[in-house]
C-alpha cells in the first residue's frame, strides 16, 4: 500500500494515511427535485472542492445543505449535473463505490458493541483482517483519545465521546471524503465549542476533503476553509471565511454571516453620498451609479455593530464628528433598550427611528463607556466600513 509520512497524532502515535486519498470533489449544476415537488430542493449547485480541503455548507433549514451532501454521498439522486470525486464521475454510483466517510448527526453507533467494533466495523464488513482491523482502530484511538474506552458500550460514554467515536469509524476507512451532517448538534454549547476545534484540528493533520454541514454561522466561520452559504436551494456565496465577512455578496449573506448580524438600514441616496439621519456618508460613486441605473432613490447600508462611531458628545475623545449645524446632533439617534457587557467590549441593541419606520441596530462600544438603558446616542458608520446593496434586489453595489 502506498502510504505517504506518517502523520502524529495528539497522543504520539503515529496514523499512516494513504497517499491517493485526497481527492477533489466537484458539483457541476447538480440538481435535485423530490417527486411531487415543482420546485428544486437543490438547483443547479456549483461548486469546486480542493484537495484536503474543509469546505463548510451553511443557510437555514431547509435551505438544501444537507440534501447537498447526501447526493454527494449517494443517499439522494441526482436530477441532472453531474458530481466528479478525482477524475471518477459518482452521479450515478451507489455510496459503497464513491470511497466516502459519513459522520451523521445522531452518531448511528450500535448499541450492543463496544466502541472497538463500532469503528472497525465497516472494516470488518471489507473482509480486511483482523490484526489490521485491530491495529488501525488503536491507532485511531489514540488521535482521538478513546484507548480507555475501547471496551465500553456508547450507553457508558458522553455526548462528546460518541461523536468521537463516530469520528474514529470514519478516519479507520481512510476514504477519499468526509462528509459531516452536523454532527455537533446534539452536544451542549461548550462541548461543541471544544469539539469543532478538535474536528478542525483533525482534519488538518489528516489532510482528507472534508464536506461540513451545519446551520450554524459560527461554526461555519470557525471551521471552514471556504465556506458556501445555500439559500431555498441557491447558492449565495462560496469564499473564505474573512471574504465572505468582509465582502458579503448580497443581502442575504450580509444578514446571516456574523454574530451578532451586520445592521442593513435601508436610506435615501442624495449628493455626496447617502442619508444617515444628521448626516451624510460618503459611498462610492460606482455604487450610486449602479443604484441610478437600475432608477433606484434608496440603497440598503450595511454596518458591522463595530463599525460604527459614536458621535458628539457620545464620543471618546479624538472620536467628535462634526455636525451639519451646530445645535443638531450628528449621526442617527438611538434609543438605548438593552445592554450586553462582555468585560472589554459590549453591545448595545436600540432602536432608532429609519424613514417611517423604527429599526434595530447593534452597535459595540467600548465596555468601559457603555451607555445608560433608555439614553439616546448618535452613531454614524466609520468611513470605510460600510456595505452597500440594491434594495430591490439585495445585490451587492459596493465593491
Amino acid at each position: 500500500m502506498d502510504y505517504t509520512t506518517p502523520l502524529l497524532g495528539s497522543s504520539g502515535t503515529f496514523l499512516p494515511v494513504k497517499g491517493n486519498t485526497m481527492a477533489t470533489v466537484s458539483f457541476d449544476k447538480a440538481t435535485r427535485t423530490y417527486p411531487g415537488s415543482e420546485i428544486p430542493a437543490v438547483s443547479e449547485l456549483e461548486i469546486s472542492i480542493e484537495d484536503g480541503e474543509f469546505l463548510v455548507l451553511v443557510g437555514p433549514s431547509g435551505c438544501g445543505k444537507s440534501t447537498s451532501l447526501r447526493m454527494l454521498a449517494g443517499l439522494e439522486d441526482v436530477n441532472s449535473g453531474t458530481i466528479h470525486i478525482g477524475d471518477r464521475d459518482v452521479t450515478h454510483l451507489p455510496p459503497k463505490d464513491r470511497d466516502i466517510a459519513m459522520v451523521f448527526q445522531n452518531y448511528a453507533l450500535y448499541p450492543h458493541m463496544t466502541v472497538a467494533d463500532n469503528m472497525g466495523f465497516a472494516l470488518k464488513i471489507a473482509g480486511v483482517p483482523k490484526a489490521e482491523i485491530r491495529q488501525k482502530v488503536e491507532d485511531a484511538a489514540k488521535i482521538l483519545d478513546l484507548t480507555e474506552y475501547l471496551g465500553r458500550k456508547p450507553k457508558a460514554l458522553s455526548g462528546g465521546q460518541r461523536q468521537r467515536v463516530a469520528m474514529g469509524r470514519a478516519i479507520v476507512r481512510e476514504p477519499q471524503v468526509f462528509l459531516m451532517d452536523e454532527p455537533l448538534s446534539n452536544l451542549d454549547a461548550k462541548l461543541r465549542v471544544q469539539t469543532r476545534t478538535q474536528i478542525a484540528g483533525l482534519q488538518r493533520r489528516l489532510g482528507v476533503t472534508t464536506v461540513y454541514v451545519t446551520h450554524d454561522q459560527v461554526e461555519a466561520m470557525t471551521m471552514g476553509d471556504r465556506v458556501a452559504v445555500l439559500k431555498d436551494g441557491l447558492l449565495q456565496q462560496v469564499a473564505t471565511p474573512r471574504e465572505m465577512y468582509d465582502k458579503p455578496a448580497n443581502l442575504f449573506v450580509a444578514g446571516f454571516i456574523g454574530s451578532p448580524a451586520m445592521n442593513l438600514v435601508e436610506v435615501p441616496i442624495i449628493d455626496g453620498g447617502v442619508k444617515f439621519g444628521n448626516s451624510v456618508v460618503p459611498v462610492e460613486r460606482d455604487a450610486l451609479a449602479a443604484a441610478a441605473d437600475r432608477g433606484d432613490r434608496t440603497v440598503t447600508v450595511g454596518v458591522r455593530p463595530e463599525h460604527f462611531d459614536l458621535a458628539n458628545g457620545d464620543a471618546p475623545a479624538g472620536k467628535t464628528l462634526s455636525t451639519e449645524k451646530d445645535d443638531t446632533p450628528a449621526g442617527l439617534p438611538v434609543t438605548v433598550n438593552v445592554v450586553e457587557e462582555l468585560g472589554a467590549d459590549a453591545y448595545v441593541y436600540g432602536t432608532a427611528n429609519v424613514g417611517d419606520d423604527d429599526q434595530d441596530l447593534v452597535v459595540r462600544v467600548p465596555g468601559r463607556a457603555v451607555p445608560e438603558k433608555g439614553s439616546t446616542m448618535h452613531i454614524v458608520p466609520r468611513p470605510g466600513e460600510t456595505h452597500v446593496f440594491a434594495t430591490s434586489t439585495g445585490a451587492r453595489l459596493s465593491d
